[in-house]
């Protein structure tokens, strides 16, 4: 199996089963090894009392584009811990979209980065996630 289809078929298995992500409102856009990069849509449901998008809101999506990035090669894996540093805030009506790069995978440890960005291209946000793979794949490839 090529890379990208062993990618694609990891996500749509995780997809499959990710009912916080489809939850929040997030769609899968584009899949690859070692990267992902899903969109949502910041909603009024999705801000706090300030009337930005909820902190929280925007890790999760960077934290779903960081999993789906770490779990493409079909090695189940989890965070081992992350950070995120808040550029500019998000709206709601604004459409934010999570790129996720794989930047190291040593043994069973990985670092992503994940840049989150509004619809005109402005930075909302940097993650950086640590992983550590797991027993067992994300789908069964016999």
């Amino acid at each position: 199996m090529k890379p990208k289809e062993r990618a694609q078929k990891a996500a749509a298995a995780m997809w499959g089963r990710d009912n916080a992500s489809q939850w929040a409102g997030m769609e899968l856009i584009e899949m690859d090894e070692g990267a992902a990069t899903l969109a949502l849509q910041v909603a009024d449901h999705h801000c706090n009392g300030h009337g930005i998008c909820h902190g929280g809101v925007t890790f999760m999506l960077a934290d779903s584009a960081f999993a789906f990035a770490c779990n493409s090669r079909n090695q189940s894996t989890v965070a081992q811990h992350n950070v995120i540093s808040y550029v500019a805030p998000a709206r709601s009506g604004d459409l934010l979209t999570a790129r996720a790069t794989e930047l190291s995978l040593t043994g069973r440890s990985g670092i992503y980065d994940v840049t989150v960005t509004n619809q005109t291209g402005q930075k909302i946000a940097e993650f950086r996630g640590f992983s550590r793979a797991v027993k067992g794949p994300v789908f069964d490839e016999t």
